[in-house]
Formats: structure tokens, sequence, C-alpha cells
């Protein structure tokens, strides 16, 4: 499979095309606005997400509910586009027009794509970069995990994320009985963390970051449960799936680190306390004992649960804003501010559960590939009893 998105913060719309989707997935609107209201919750966000109410249009690709292995089109509309038509529009206007909007943005955030890409494409308005690199792109990034998350769920594969660290308090570890349960209990959490005591100390920190003009950023945590052994391959660098998973992690507008099952923390333990040792049994084939790699060896899954962490620095507009050039004058200024968050990881988990479940999902159709639905189902149990009794 493969996808591309465009539109802008501010546009009429965000849209997404994929190809490759098999015919004969059951797939509605339904599905896709699920998490397109989970990315809009959570403790910390901005007046945007009171604007937006995000729904998806499917506009081909799919026929009475089902893919039809045609390209399918997702789109989302901005709202917000009604007060932006005449900023962000595409007929030409005069300068004259431009200096009445006093809407051109010369002065670049730290923190932001705002300098380099006006450098690097030649733009003196630098909204031309700001309105593509805003974290309102992620939107459709959601719509189309979601549609990976249900190929993942016909072949009984979960994913789930929720939070570990918002500003420094560091959730505990907290016992779950199984995906499911950790995906109930997170959404029920305004900051999608399992732990209660440290849920009130994140959403303390949540309020002191706002009520100081500042943003707090930290660690969300997915998981992919019911993954077969042998999804990537150790044969080249850009076939190995946790390779693919750290670079779509790193995708993410704000993410500035990756970690695979107890990651750095490898650094510090001999290989006895690193490595998981295997074991088999009948019912279920090869396993492993632990799984402090994380589901991977080799750059392959190894049929253990796929563990990732994804490290979210503070958003870069900030209401006590830092100082900046300005790119006309160069002299200094307060950076201008933009509508935004003084914390976005809840969110953020629901982002990155998408991005995986894309790689996983493109990862699983690439072995178990057919055009049908039905032909991937028959490669896919074939396989696994191969596995098991291999």
């Amino acid at each position: 499979m493969r996808f591309l998105t465009a539109g802008e913060s501010h546009g009429p719309q965000l849209t997404a095309i994929i190809e490759g989707v098999p015919a004969g997935l059951p797939l509605t609107v339904e599905d896709i606005n699920h998490d397109l209201a989970r990315r809009q919750k959570g403790y910390g966000r901005g007046r945007r997400m009171i604007i937006e109410k995000d729904q998806v249009q499917i506009k081909s690709g799919v026929r009475h509910g089902f893919t039809t292995g045609a390209p399918i089109t997702l789109i989302v509309e901005n709202n917000d586009w009604k007060h932006w038509t005449k900023i962000m529009g595409a007929e030409p206007i005069t300068e004259e027009e431009k200096a009445k909007m006093r809407r051109v943005i010369t002065r670049p955030r730290p923190g932001h794509a705002d300098l380099n890409g006006a450098i690097k494409y030649g733009h003196r308005d630098m909204r031309n970069i700001l309105e593509r690199s805003s974290a309102r792109e992620t939107t459709i990034r959601v719509a189309v995990g979601a549609v990976a998350k249900k190929i993942l769920s016909v072949f009984n594969i979960q994913v789930a994320g929720h939070v570990r660290v918002i500003g420094g308090i560091e959730a505990k570890d907290i016992e779950y009985s199984s995906l499911q349960d950790l995906m109930e209990r997170s959404e029920q959490s305004p900051v999608r963390c399992l732990d209660k005591q440290a849920e009130k100390k994140m959403m303390e920190a949540i309020d002191d970051a706002k009520k100081n003009g500042d943003s707090i950023g930290g660690i969300v945590e997915v998981i992919v449960d019911g993954v077969p052994i042998g999804l990537g391959s150790h044969v080249h660098y850009d076939r190995k799936l946790d390779g693919k998973i750290a670079q779509a992690i790193m995708s993410i507008n704000a993410f500035k680190g990756v970690e695979i099952g107890i990651g750095f923390g490898a650094a510090y333990s001999p290989g006895s306390q690193v490595h998981d040792e295997i074991i088999w049994n009948d019912q279920n084939g090869y396993s492993r004992r632990t799984n402090r790699l994380g589901g991977f060896e080799g750059g392959m899954t190894n049929g253990m649960p796929i563990v990732v962490k994804g490290v979210m620095k503070p958003i870069p507009t900030l209401y006590k804003p830092l100082e900046s050039i300005d790119i006309d004058t160069k002299e200094t200024f307060t950076a201008s501010i933009e509508r935004s968050d003084s914390c976005a990881v809840p969110a953020a988990s629901v982002v990155a559960e998408s991005v995986v479940a894309w790689e996983v999902a493109n990862e699983f159709l690439d072995k178990f590939g057919d055009e049908r639905l039905s032909g991937i189902e028959k490669n896919y149990k074939d396989y696994i009893e191969y596995a098991r009794t291999f």
C-alpha cells in the first residue's frame, strides 16, 4: 500500500489517497470518525478543537460498505476555512491586498519549520510553510491509520496507545488484562494514562504550563498485539520493519525520539537481561519468555507484541513567545503566535497508533498479499499453521 496527503491547516480540506487496499474489506465512515474524534480529545488541547469537529468523507474506492480495490480518497473539511478564504485562497491577489490583510508572516517561530522552510523554498511569507507543517496534517494521517487498523482487525491484530510521561511526570507500570482492557482504560483518562495518581499530577502540570504561557511534552507508547512471526526482513536496511516504524514515529510533528522494547535501557543492562529466551508449546508454537526487545529480532517480528515509545517535545508555539529575528528588517522580535495547545501528548498517542498501524498493515499485506481480502485470509491461515509446526 501507499498513500499521499494534501492540504493546509487553514485551507478548505485535508485529503488522502490510499492505493493498494484489497477488495472486500468492510469499511464505513464510522470506522474512521471514531479515531478522528479520539485525536481531538485530551487535556491541554486548544481552541482549534472547538472549531473543528472532524468528520471524514469517503469519495472513492468504497461501494456499499466494502472496498473495491480501487484507490480510496478520504477528505476531512476544515470548518475554519470560511474565515481564511481570502488569506488562503488559490486565486491571485495584489500586494496591496496582502498588506491590508496583515497576515504576511516574516517572524519565524523558534522550534517550527518556518525559517528553514522559507529559506529552502524561497518564501518571504512564511505562512506558505507553517500551514503545511502544522500538526493539523496529522488529522488525515489518523484517517489513513484507521483504514490500516480495519485491515489488521480482520486478522485479530489490535493496536493501542497510551501516555507514559507528561512534563516529566512518569506513570507507573499498571497491569492490564488484555490490550482491549488497556484501550478502554486509557480512553477513560483525560490524558490517556493508566496510572490515576500520575494522571492527576499530569493534569496539574498542564494547567501550570498553560497559566505560565508555556508548553510541555511527554512520551507515548504504542502496542500491537497478535502480530505473526516474520513481518519485515533482515536482508536489506530498508526492509527492516522496526526501522520503518521508527521512521514513522519520527515523522509525527514534534517527535524527537523513539524506542522499541526497552530501547535505550539496553545500554545499561547485560545481554542476559536484554535478550528474550525462546520457548515452544504444541498449541502456540514458538514464543518468548519475555519481551524486552519489543517484538523484534533482526528487523522482523518474532510473534511477541510490538512495543514502541515516542518522545514528543513541548509544542514550540508559546503564549510567552521566545525571541526571533524578523527576516525583512533583521530586528529582534518576540515570535508570532498561532493558536496552539499547552500539551498535545494525549492526542499524539492516537497519531502514533495510526502511523504504527499503517506500517504493520502495509508489511502484512506485502507478506500475505492478494487483491482480494479472502485470498489474504487464506494465505495468512496457511502461514500461521506452517509457523506453528515449523
